[in-house]
């Protein structure tokens, strides 16, 4: 599946200002329940892009809602790779440990 046609509805300035606005909402507004955050992207994306254009058509609205939802999406990648990295670094240190363990035992023996 090509994905190079949608490209075409992303607006990096909507994305960013998504993401950041969805942080604040998911880190300060505890009284907003995370399951709407991806909604309020979508309406915070399309009312966005209409303000930018000045004008309301699909191409736009469309363009606004796939920048606001793609926020969440870069959000969501970010987050599992930041924790795929912590993982990785818990294990090196794991690893390391391990070594120590096996050295202070060696150095008992003998």
């Amino acid at each position: 599946m090509d994905l190079s046609q949608y490209t075409q509805y992303m607006v990096p300035l909507i994305i960013v200002f998504c993401i950041c606005i969805g942080y604040v909402i998911k880190t300060s507004l505890d009284f907003i329940k995370n399951k709407y955050i991806p909604l309020i992207m979508l309406a915070i994306g399309i009312t966005l892009n209409i303000i930018i254009n000045h004008d309301v058509t699909l191409e736009i609205v469309v363009a606004g809602a796939m920048s606001g939802l793609a926020s969440i999406g870069a959000h969501q990648t970010c987050k599992c790779l930041n924790h795929q990295k912590k993982n990785d670094d818990e294990n090196k240190s794991d690893d390391k440990i391990d070594e120590l363990k096996k050295q202070i035992d060696e150095d008992r023996k003998n």
